[in-house]
């Protein structure tokens, strides 16, 4: 058994944030699954959005969340998140992350904000076209060097440990997490009395997405399984421009290049926005998704097109430099080429519910990132506001289980979890078996649970998702472990989580629309989707 202060599960924004203040207090180990820089943080492209600028403010930042969170934001959790952003991101900079600057006729400089759909100010900080790899190799680095930390790579939790899971009859808390050693095959048995997820999205449950290959929902289903409150898992947000090209799948066209003037149009060059919403290109991204999606219906097209040819070429080669350089590798030179581009799941709004400082309804158990459900983005999330809140979240974090579950030398609770026993479990001999299910489900969640719902399609995916978990349950136990399984076990029961609260949810809100309840219902409808495992 390996005992930490604290267990830090990811190494995204969020999880690094946490680790680096936690390490302050105690010893923290810092597992992910693949490689460090392996999260979605390093994917993301656009920026942080934060209040910096004279002319913006709290309350309009405040205003534009709440707008495209359609009615279910926590105001109060937005205020707090605002409000904290520009103290860490002060954090960040003093950490190395550097966000790009212009220069000023007086000779100063100051910070180069962009602009990007439901935002009414210029806000967003960025780092070229690649602000979520600057600032994640900064705090890996940061993590890295930093005492008390230890980076477990190539370690995959496998299930968290409960007090209730153990047979104690007092309160249920989180005490640990069994984690998988990949290189040895070997499941470890972590004890912890303060674990935080940090785990991210879930992005791979869907058939094309702008996530990375570890976006499998690893925390939100541990948690589930662990009988936490998960919330809000209809909500899922599709990016309106993933580029649309057989040797580029998946490569993400940030919101930004809408922001500096991009223009969505058709095959014809003709602008389509106007017709569905006034901010056009500019609208929040559930409009924006679905307006696309209309579009390409309509027409019987495969894509539809973003345009930025009218802006002079350097400054496009200048502001979106590795946007420019992957599509011309494809043979797309966006100074001269309308980028063909369609939507893709992009990200989860919903999560495991917790309050404004990261506390799940499991004691001992923080989530923060991605994976959590905060209140913030509602029924959908305004552009750049998830890094935003990963730090604020991970600061008020740490300060609220020093507070909760003090270090005083010695663990809180007194026990020993039992070791992993693997029996007589057999490797895997049948990895197509797994692989043709994994495929399956993203297929079918593609299908039956995408932009437009309806019932009769839920229901499908929902009874093939049940038989799904059956079998995907008999190969957890008669298989030796390995990622691709555990993989699957997570990715099968995270897209039946969105299906069971999207099939709750009678109405059209958001990111969930559906076409047998086409209007909202406020009288209704107007909370969260909360569901556990009891």
């Amino acid at each position: 058994m390996k005992t930490y202060d604290f267990v830090v599960l990811g190494s995204g924004i969020a999880g690094l944030s946490f680790a680096l203040k936690a390490a302050r207090h105690g010893t923290v180990a810092l597992i992910t699954k693949r490689a460090g820089e392996d999260s979605n943080t390093a994917q993301a492209q656009g920026g942080v959005a934060c209040v910096t600028s004279g002319e913006d403010s709290f309350d309009l930042h405040v205003r534009d969340t709440l707008t495209a969170g359609a009615g279910l934001c926590n105001e109060a959790v937005v205020r707090t998140i605002v409000t904290e952003g520009p103290a860490r991101i002060q954090e960040l900079m003093e950490l190395g992350v550097h966000f790009d600057e212009r220069d000023l006729e007086s000779g100063e400089s100051e910070l180069d904000l962009g602009r990007e759909g439901g935002h009414s100010k210029r806000r967003i900080l960025h780092a070229r076209d690649a602000t979520g790899r600057e600032i994640e190799q900064s705090l890996l680095r940061a993590a890295q060097t930093t005492p008390n930390i230890e980076l477990l790579e190539n370690h995959m939790a496998v299930d968290l440990i409960t007090t209730g899971k153990l047979g104690f009859v007092t309160e249920d808390r989180c005490v640990g997490a069994y984690v998988l050693d990949e290189s040895t095959g070997v499941v470890e048995t972590f004890r912890t009395d303060r674990l935080i997820l940090a785990t991210g999205g879930c992005g791979k449950v869907y058939l094309y997405t702008t996530n990375p290959n570890v976006a499998t929902g690893d925390g939100m289903a541990m948690a589930w399984r662990a009988g936490a409150t998960i919330a809000n898992m209809e909500f899922v947000q599709f990016h309106p421009t993933c580029l649309y090209h057989p040797a580029g799948r998946s490569y993400l066209i940030s919101e930004a290049v809408r922001g500096e003037g991009g223009k969505l149009v058709d095959a014809k060059g003709h602008e389509f926005m106007g017709r569905y919403h006034k901010l056009g290109a500019l609208a929040p991204r559930d409009i924006v998704a679905r307006a696309i999606d209309a579009e390409m219906k309509r027409t019987g097209a495969p894509c539809v097109y973003l345009d930025i040819t009218h802006k002079p070429a350097e400054f496009v080669r200048e502001r979106f430099p590795n946007i420019y350089e992957n599509c011309l590798k494809l043979g797309l030179d966006i100074t001269k080429d309308p980028i063909p581009v369609v939507p893709a799941a992009h990200y989860q709004c919903g999560g495991v519910l917790t309050d404004n400082n990261g506390a799940t309804s499991l004691r001992g158990l923080y989530a923060v990132g991605e994976v959590a459900c905060t209140g913030l983005h509602g029924a959908n999330r305004l552009a750049s506001n998830s890094l935003l809140e990963a730090v604020v979240i991970a600061h008020r974090a740490i300060q609220h289980v020093l507070k909760d579950l003090p270090l005083n030398g010695k663990p809180l609770h007194e026990l020993t979890p039992p070791e992993w026993i693997s029996g007589d479990a057999h490797d895997v001999d049948e990895m197509v078996v797994i692989y043709h299910n994994w495929d399956e489900i993203r297929r079918l969640m593609w299908d039956y649970v995408g932009i437009v719902r309806t019932d009769k399609r839920l229901k499908r995916a929902s009874t093939r998702l049940r038989n799904l978990l059956r079998e995907i349950q008999e190969f957890y136990w008669d298989f030796k472990l390995n990622t691709d399984l555990l993989e699957l076990r997570n990715l099968a029961t995270v897209a039946a989580l969105i299906v069971d609260c999207a099939l709750l949810r009678k109405e059209s809100r958001g990111l969930h629309y559906t076409l047998d309840y086409p209007e909202s219902d406020d009288r209704h409808w107007l909370k969260n989707t909360e569901i556990r495992w009891v």
